[in-house]
């Protein structure tokens, strides 16, 4: 079988959480034999389908993990924000009939919270590479 390439998505906000993140996917990947081809880094969760996008078009690109930390402020701005990139990224997933892995946290996380998820990372790869292993097998 070829080796699996997957893009990942990674939101800035956040910045000391999500790049902790991005770094337990990419040595998760390596553990994995999966190759992450390309990374991309947006200013935050909502700005990630335009860059999600991008990278399905990809032929080379199997798969995209997204990364991001949505921590609870003073308003309900952190719903609006996860509601709309959950929508969107199973839209775009459905779209070009590849995986889109939600390996965002939140939304109503505290920081404490966020930053004791961080780990989850590595689930999102996980689903990422599971789905693309079950569609290259049919």
């Amino acid at each position: 079988m070829e080796k699996i390439k997957i893009g990942i998505v990674v939101a800035e906000f956040n910045y000391d959480i999500t790049m902790m993140m991005l770094q337990r996917a990419q040595e998760y990947s390596k553990f994995l034999g999966v190759e992450v081809s390309r990374v991309l880094k947006v200013p935050g969760t909502f700005d990630m389908p335009l860059a999600i996008k991008t990278l399905l078009k990809m032929d080379e690109i199997d798969g995209v993990v997204t990364l991001g930390a949505v921590i609870k402020g003073e308003t309900d701005h952190h719903r609006v924000i996860m509601d709309n990139a959950a929508r969107k990224i199973t839209d775009l997933s459905l779209d070009y009939e590849k995986p889109v892995a939600l390996g965002i946290s939140g939304s109503g996380e505290s920081r404490l919270q966020a930053e004791s998820r961080i780990e989850m990372a590595k689930d999102a790869v996980e689903s990422c590479v599971k789905m693309i292993r079950s569609l290259k097998s049919l």
